[in-house]
């Protein structure tokens, strides 16, 4: 259940949204509505996660990974629903969804647990990754884990549902395999 309503579409004010959007027109969106709530918080944080996400230099691939891990470690319906469409455009595959869900031991899943559970990386969690990215990377995959969570906690908080048109794919049936790493 929404506990702060979204702004209507109708009522979305372009400019808050230019960091997101360039003034191209976009599709409804419960997250954006809920943040259009709080014009200068979401044109502040909207212009930060539009350099990670759009901007950055991760691959789409391992910030998407990271992104799932997040969503689905935090049970986040809304995030795990956007960026599970987003995920084959990133060329992951359902094999590696299955990953994600389970908590398998990817460099990847290890992170991000790691990162939530201890707010750090080990030194051979890091070391593998250093191996894989460069300095900049680390930095934006960090940051993207921290981003994500925080907007999972919103989300979840404030009850934003996922979009018309967006399935949670099995989000509900609890499965945080016997493998996963609950927080």
């Amino acid at each position: 259940m929404t506990r702060i309503p979204p702004i209507p579409y109708e009522e979305w004010d372009a400019e808050v949204l230019r960091p997101l959007t360039g003034g191209r027109t976009i599709p409804p969106s419960n997250a954006l509505g809920l943040l259009l709530n709080h014009p200068r918080l979401a044109k502040a944080f909207l212009t930060f996660s539009t350099q990670l996400v759009y901007r950055g230099t991760l691959p789409d691939r391992t910030r998407e990974l990271a992104i799932l891990r997040v969503a689905w470690r935090r049970r986040c319906r809304y995030e795990w629903a956007h960026h599970i469409r987003m995920a084959p455009r990133a060329g992951i595959t359902e094999d590696e969804l299955d990953q994600v869900r389970r908590g398998a031991d990817t460099l990847v899943n290890r992170a991000v647990d790691e990162l939530e559970t201890a707010f750090a990386l080990s030194d051979g969690t890091y070391a593998e990754l250093a191996g894989e990215l460069d300095e900049r990377q680390l930095m934006e995959f960090v940051f993207i884990v921290g981003a994500y969570g925080l907007q999972a906690l919103a989300y979840n908080a404030f009850g934003v549902e996922p979009d018309a048109g967006m399935d949670d794919a099995g989000m509900d049936d609890g499965g945080m395999g016997e493998d996963a790493v609950p927080l």
